[in-house]
């Protein structure tokens, strides 16, 4: 059997972005994954106790805050913890997550002025997923995916 894959709910076309949006990935690799079983999906700002719809939240410092000032940290980390043992128990062959996100983004985040400015981070979810040795890539890294996998799936 096929390694999982762990997978921003977002990306699956689930509800449940702060502005009660989806983004879902609509390329053929990526639906392919889907139809073969492979995805466990979850969003770490609902799991961690975050309403949909919410207020946007950035990462401030070593903090996620709302536009209004909000600390919304610890539901960020109660999520990341809950998608680390999502990827534990799934024994997740990698994870696929929603680029530019406080909790998923894996090259770039928005950089905490909420002026819709990107910088170079990453997610908490992220970052807890990689320090515990999960290789994460964000939806617009297919083609490194896609070469991964076949790795993964050949050894």
């Amino acid at each position: 059997m096929k390694r999982k894959i762990l997978v921003s709910a977002c990306l699956l076309g689930h509800k449940v972005r702060y502005d009660n949006g989806d983004v879902p990935c609509l390329d053929q690799r990526f639906l392919k994954w889907y139809e073969e079983g492979r995805m466990v999906h979850i969003c770490p700002e609902v799991t961690g106790g975050l309403p949909t719809p919410r207020p946007d939240a950035q990462l401030v410092g070593d903090r996620v805050m709302t536009g209004a000032g909000a600390d919304v940290t610890k539901e960020f980390d109660i999520g990341a913890q809950a998608a680390l043992k999502l990827a534990q128990h799934h024994d997740v062959a990698l994870v696929i997550l929603k680029q530019d996100s406080p909790s998923c983004g894996t090259l770039f985040v928005y950089d905490g002025t909420f002026t819709d400015t990107k910088t170079e981070g990453e997610g908490r979810t992220t970052a807890l997923l990689r320090r515990h040795g999960f290789k994460v890539f964000g939806e617009d890294q297919l083609d490194e995916i896609e070469r991964e996998l076949a790795l993964i799936d050949a050894g």
